[in-house]
């Protein structure tokens, strides 16, 4: 069985960036990850995409990405790229953490010092009817298909959502050749007025401002209608997207017809891993997600495990990359690599540089403050795609001896599909704090239990199983 000192799971920015200084404080760095190079979703494919010269799509914060992942390269880290790593669990005698991941049909266990989950963001569930019909899908998806594979949809996209992401990928598309039929804007009404106390803490950020702001007045330019406020939409078709309709908050109604609907509500940390190991958890009011409780070096409730980058709270790639090194640090001076001293001013400018670039965050919060409408969908709506459960199931168990979201996977199976929960769980639990007249933080998460990816019986088979001799 390998050992290491550090393990990482994840070569996003955060990832990336804590294995460069743990590598350089001597530490023994394995990083594994689903993809099959580094970068994460914000530089996904960068490599690729610098190569073939069409980087330029995407942006200076995306071409950012290439001198990190050249140094990721050139550190002694261990990188192991198309691994899923399905459980981890405390080793015997209290000895760090054994570590269970697959790379093609073999698996394998590995022992860690200590783990740093550098998983990222997920965006956030938006289940509304029609959802799951063919020609339907989050920008989020539209965004790694252009980055990996260059492609673009032939025909004009509806883009429907609120937040930085429909903004940024509008503007790659159209730089790309790609063409916007429309965009249903879901900001709720109000975003300045919600956000205006937050702009003086901003403006240490006021370039990243300005450039959405330049983003924003580019693409009311370009000529496509722009529909604002709007709080509730439907897509149509029989076995494919045809139509969508929509509502604004002022009531005005109206249906379009439509290929392709790409949809985004904000994003929101991946926290599967955390909540399987038992971390404990706190509810963010303003990015309204839960989040795991982390000291100052990113470690969590359960020693040994750290989380760096939007797994420890929304807050871009730069903090993000900022996050990775702080953990880093932490790691070294838990192990007594570095003393507190030292670890201590490693870590000051760091901080401060986190405070910087955290700064417009509280204002974006303010600003893209999801509708209500999301967590709360009309009872004909799929919420769990897994299992095919409806808003209406959920509401009617959720008034049956008052369950929380793990016995409600019993009663209708929500959540207990591949993902996991995922996509549905979030809506099972302000379904159930709507229903049940409580708050969401004392609703809480379903259950998550191991195995975290899809594994067969052959890959657990294949566990410290002796080589075979073929001599």
């Amino acid at each position: 069985m390998r050992t290491f000192d550090l393990l990482i799971v994840g070569s996003g920015p955060a990832g990336m960036s804590a294995a460069i200084r743990a590598a350089k404080f001597g530490l023994s760095v394995v990083v594994a990850d689903e993809q099959s190079a580094p970068g994460g979703q914000i530089w996904r494919a960068i490599e690729a995409n610098v190569a073939a010269r069409s980087e330029k799509i995407f942006g200076a914060a995306y071409r950012a990405g290439e001198e990190v992942v050249r140094r990721f390269r050139a550190s002694k880290a261990l990188y192991e790229p198309n691994t899923r790593v399905w459980q981890i669990e405390r080793a015997s005698g209290n000895d760090g953490w054994d570590v269970f991941m697959s790379r093609g049909t073999t698996a394998e266990r590995v022992n860690a010092r200590r783990v740093l989950l550098a998983t990222g963001a997920q965006e956030r569930p938006q289940p509304f009817p029609g959802w799951t019909l063919p020609g339907v899908m989050t920008v989020g998806a539209a965004q790694i298909l252009q980055k990996t594979s260059r492609q673009i949809p032939e025909q004009p996209v509806w883009v429907a959502g609120s937040g930085p992401l429909p903004l940024l990928y509008m503007t790659q598309l159209l730089e790309a050749g790609g063409s916007i039929a429309g965009w249903l804007d879901t900001t709720p009404p109000g975003a300045f007025s919600r956000s205006r106390s937050k702009l003086l803490a901003a403006s240490a950020g006021w370039r990243d401002l300005l450039k959405g702001a330049l983003w924003s007045a580019n693409l009311r330019r370009r000529g496509f209608p722009i529909i604002r406020d709007v709080i509730a939409i439907e897509a149509k078709g029989i076995g494919q997207l045809e139509q969508i309709s929509y509502r604004t908050s002022s009531g005005k109604a109206g249906t379009v017809s439509a290929e392709l609907l790409l949809a985004h509500e904000g994003v929101i940390p991946s926290m599967h891993f955390t909540q399987a190991m038992g971390c404990h958890h706190r509810w963010n009011d303003q990015q309204l997600c839960f989040e795991p409780e982390l000291d100052v070096w990113g470690e969590t409730s359960v020693n040994g495990i750290f989380v760096a980058g939007d797994g420890a709270g929304i807050g871009g790639a730069k903090a993000a990359y900022t996050r990775g090194e702080l953990a880093a640090v932490g790691v070294a001076a838990s192990l007594n690599v570095v003393s507190s001293v030292v670890a201590r001013d490693d870590a000051t400018p760091l901080r401060a540089k986190l405070v910087r670039e955290l700064a417009t965050r509280p204002l974006l919060d303010a600003f893209f403050r999801p509708r209500r409408e999301i967590f709360e969908p009309v009872d004909e709506t799929i919420v769990c795609r897994c299992e095919e459960v409806t808003a209406a199931e959920i509401r009617f168990a959720g008034r049956v001896g008052q369950p929380g979201p793990n016995q409600l996977k019993a009663f209708t199976r929500a959540g207990m599909g591949p993902c996991q929960g995922r996509q549905c769980g979030y809506t099972v639990a302000n379904i159930l704090a709507s229903t049940q007249c409580r708050s969401i933080s004392a609703v809480g998460f379903q259950r998550v239990r191991p195995p975290l990816k899809s594994v067969t019986l052959a890959e657990i088979a294949s566990i410290d199983a002796p080589a075979s001799n073929n001599g």
